[in-house]
């Protein structure tokens, strides 16, 4: 989801680039202060752009959500939305915590399977699953939000095909999202609930989930409240396992310092842009914590001053949340080479970088929108300090091929061989786009830690990280 840009009226000439510095995780900043020679020896032997991909931050991410449920009183199983990141890292170490997994196709179904995690925690959305992935769900346990009386009618002929009872969320549109082409109208869920007490032996109707664009907590908690009663009119229907809240992902992740963010709205214009690029939105960089918007969420009143959560535990209803960014938030990172600089400044006061590889290594162009934090510049030589503004374009044929359409004010002059590193891109960032436009071969992912795996104490002083290419083990 994305939010309106502020802009504020003044002379265009002569700006001078805005900083956006990017948090960093102590693991990240470690990596990036003593080892900068193994990244740099990785991206040389396996090519750029090259996505650095950290388990151990999806393993601290996981358990602050479960803590934040926790202290908030609400039960809740956490699903990690497999579409945000292709790395097999990720699931492995979700199947080690008893995490689970929300998956939207076949191949992510074996993915989930193949890393550990069993179909009773794995969770399958997406609109109108074809009969392949049904067929793997119903075998295997999982969890399948229906998002039409077609699918519910195809779901309950598979599972009687293979003598097994499908349990089923299913998706309705909330009082605000009406016009939404995802889940069940008011008239279609009470004709679906209908539906599941006749087809009882085949299905079982475990609770109910929305799809919800933004990061409002009090939506997300309104519409929550409306799949409580949904459940609860289900019960009194003849659906007893009713039980289920899916609140799905939508928990937003802080990139930047939040007053940073601000200042960023309030002074934005085209002029900060290459060839005056006119944005007109963008991810809230400076959002709320995952964790905070938890508690927000849990503490939302739904009537009579009571919260979300003592609602929840007062009717036994558990939730559900399937977050994707909130768990790879800091877990990665992507590393260009810089292969051409042409200079502009004399004519139209910046650089273009030029790197090996592409935008489609960075995907928040698929939202028509730039990826705002800075990069980082690692000078593959000393080089005296003098604010050097560019922006960053990929080395494809494409006019449109800029990894960072916005004039990032680095620190020095870039070179041929110097090194880009972008921050926090594992969540959507990495592999949403990735094309192997040109012939190019897909980016490499290598699986960096500093620890010794789950719970696992670092090695002695100055001892170098251990590092694998991604693949399930």
């Amino acid at each position: 989801m994305l939010i309106s840009r502020q802009r504020s009226e003044r002379t265009r000439a002569g700006v001078r680039p805005f900083a956006l510095p990017a948090l960093r995780h102590p693991t990240v900043s470690t990596l990036l202060a003593d080892h900068r020679t193994l990244l740099a020896d990785l991206l040389d032997g396996l090519g750029s752009p090259l996505h650095v991909v950290l388990p151990e931050v999806f393993e601290e991410n996981a358990g602050r959500l479960r803590q934040a449920f926790a202290e908030a009183g609400a039960d809740a199983d956490i699903l990690f939305a497999k579409k945000a990141n292709k790395a097999d890292c990720y699931v492995t170490s979700a199947a080690a915590l008893g995490v689970g997994v929300d998956v939207a196709s076949a191949p992510e179904l074996v993915k989930a399977l193949a890393g550990g995690v069993p179909g009773r925690r794995i969770g399958i959305s997406g609109p109108e699953k074809d009969d392949g992935l049904l067929t793997l769900a119903v075998q295997h346990g999982c969890l399948v939000a229906i998002d039409s009386i077609g699918e519910l009618r195809r779901l309950a002929r598979t599972a009687r095909l293979a003598g097994r009872q499908a349990a089923v969320l299913l998706r309705s549109r909330t009082a605000g999202q009406s016009s939404s082409r995802f889940g069940l109208s008011a008239d279609e869920r009470r004709a679906a609930v209908g539906l599941c007490g006749e087809l009882a032996g085949h299905i079982a109707l475990r609770g109910f989930s929305f799809h919800l664009n933004g990061y409002s907590p009090a939506e997300r908690a309104t519409a929550a409240n409306e799949m409580i009663e949904h459940c609860l009119d289900a019960r009194r229907r003849g659906s007893p396992s009713a039980e289920l809240v899916n609140i799905g992902g939508g928990l937003p992740v802080r990139y930047v310092e939040l007053r940073l963010w601000n200042e960023f709205l309030a002074q934005n214009d085209p002029a900060h842009y290459h060839a005056a690029k006119d944005f007109k939105d963008f991810y809230p960089y400076g959002g709320q914590p995952a964790a905070e918007a938890v508690r927000a969420i849990m503490a939302h009143p739904v009537g009579g001053g009571e919260s979300l959560s003592a609602k929840a535990n007062r009717y036994g209803i558990r939730f559900v949340v399937e977050p994707g960014r909130a768990l790879l938030d800091q877990a990665g990172f992507t590393l260009f080479r810089v292969q051409q600089v042409d200079d502009r400044r004399e004519s139209d006061g910046y650089a273009i970088v030029t790197v090996a590889g592409s935008s489609f290594s960075l995907s928040e162009q698929w939202f028509n929108s730039d990826y705002l934090p800075d990069p980082l510049l690692m000078s593959a030589q000393p080089v005296a300090d003098e604010l050097f503004p560019a922006c960053v374009a990929g080395s494809t044929c494409l006019e449109s091929d800029m990894v960072t359409w916005r004039k990032i004010g680095f620190p020095r002059p870039v070179h041929r061989g110097d090194h880009l590193v972008y921050l926090n891109t594992a969540g959507y960032q990495m592999d949403s786009n990735e094309s192997p436009f040109h012939d190019a071969p897909l980016p490499s992912k290598v699986v960096l830690r500093l620890g010794d795996g789950l719970g696992g104490e670092p090695g002695g002083a100055g001892a170098p990280p251990r590092w694998r290419l991604d693949g399930i083990r």
